[in-house]
């Protein structure tokens, strides 16, 4: 039991990894000379932070933004936030302006376009790559949502590879102008603490 809930707490870290990367990366977009080129909706609000209640039972990992289950390696639950920005409030420099005009195309912020379909395309494309192991990735809902007055998505999926335990995770992302915010509550199929997190969840304010 021991080496099955290590295994799982390593693939919810993966899981976690990919999210950020898939998401972050491939939505947001990087051109070239690592200038940002995100054209921020002006139908959007400014939000300065969202915040959340974290369960009593939860304590700060090793990485910034994770919170893993107290009685891990036995509960192998986690939470995890992430703030993005796509730095459109940032004043360029002329050096940056002029990489900016001379970028071989230009990538919008496409976080406000995602639908069910793509999201399962992106995950799913992104495991195949990073796992040696067939990884079944699939979406079970995708929910429009809106947290404050601020667009955003609920998205819950189901994480399956070999005999280990099925993860089960909920992501909540919220829009604003300039900054994207990710809250991704994650556990093992037998992991006891689906109603903290959904009471963790409905505590998700935007300011």
């Amino acid at each position: 039991m021991y080496f099955m809930r290590k295994n799982a707490i390593e693939k919810i870290k993966i899981v976690a990894g990919i999210l950020i990367a898939v998401i972050f990366a491939s939505l947001a977009g990087f051109t070239a000379g690592d200038v940002i080129d995100v054209l921020a909706s002006d139908e959007l609000k400014t939000a300065a932070q969202c915040s959340f209640i974290i369960p009593p039972e939860f304590v700060p990992g090793i990485e910034p933004g994770l919170f893993i289950n107290e009685s891990y390696p036995m509960e192998s639950s986690s939470i995890r936030y992430g703030l993005y920005s796509n730095g459109k409030d940032k004043t360029l420099t002329n050096r940056q302006k002029l990489e900016l005009q001379n970028a071989p195309y230009v990538t919008e912020d496409m976080s406000s376009e995602l639908t069910k379909d793509i999201y399962q395309k992106m995950m799913s494309e992104a495991y195949s790559k990073d796992n040696k192991d067939a990884v079944d990735f699939r979406v079970v809902s995708f929910e429009e949502r809106s947290f404050d007055g601020f667009p955003g998505y609920r998205i819950v999926s189901d994480i399956e590879s070999g005999n280990e335990p099925v993860i089960h995770q909920t992501v909540y992302i919220v829009l604003s102008k300039y900054k994207t915010f990710v809250i991704t509550y994650q556990r093992a199929d037998d992991d006891d603490c689906e109603s903290a997190f959904e009471e963790s969840a409905a505590t998700i304010r935007v300011r």
